[in-house]
């Protein structure tokens, strides 16, 4: 069984709706985002390889485009965008597509980050 990790990284302001009142993270703040798409299977002895990283990219792309330097709040199923919301939001919109997506795992600072995923 195989890992491969291929990440992405956008920019983008949030705030947290549901945090306690005077919480920092309630106020509108911003982020560097980094997200890992991890995909698991089988090597294919023949090809030598899982599958192409640019195959994920493209399907990374518009996921990356959407979110990038917005409020995320504003989009669809992201108005409570907690790392939580955030990562089982780009697996919900990958898997379909993708159906070897083990995990996506969302960095929201350089020490905190969430895993969501099989």
């Amino acid at each position: 069984m195989l890992r491969l990790i291929k990440s992405f990284s956008f920019e983008a302001a949030h705030f947290l709706p549901t945090f306690p009142e005077g919480h920092k993270c309630r106020r509108l703040h911003g982020h560097s985002f980094r997200v890992d798409v991890v995909v698991e299977g089988e090597l294919d002895v023949a090809k030598g390889y899982l599958i192409d990283y640019g195959d994920i990219k493209k399907f990374t792309e518009p996921i990356e485009k959407e979110l990038d330097h917005y409020c995320l709040n504003d989009i669809k199923g992201l108005e409570n965008p907690t790392s939580e919301m955030i990562a089982k939001w780009i697996y919900d919109r990958l898997k379909p597509s993708l159906p070897i997506l083990a995990q996506v795992v969302v960095h929201e600072t350089c020490t905190s980050r969430c895993e969501y995923g099989e």
